[in-house]
């Protein structure tokens, strides 16, 4: 049950990068999202979900990765 809950909040930030690609790709396409008023602001409301999304899943990663001492030095916490 914990590893499904586990993949459930990793799905989340990961459809929300998702999300943020297809909004960055709208904008070089010149296609314009009905919630978003301008390009620009699609383009980095795009690039806000981006690296939010990946943001949350490398913290996670790293995060899981220190409590099993798989990290290289520089990346331990210090205590």
């Amino acid at each position: 049950m914990v590893r499904i809950i586990a993949l459930i909040i990793m799905l989340i930030p990961g459809a929300l990068a998702a999300l943020g690609i297809k909004l960055m790709r709208d904008m070089l396409f010149g296609i314009l999202q009905p919630p978003i008023p301008y390009l620009w602001l699609q383009f980095f409301v795009g690039l806000l979900f981006f690296v939010c999304g990946l943001g949350f899943i490398a913290g996670f990663v790293l995060h899981r990765d220190r409590k099993r001492n798989k990290v290289q030095k520089r990346f331990d916490k210090k205590s």
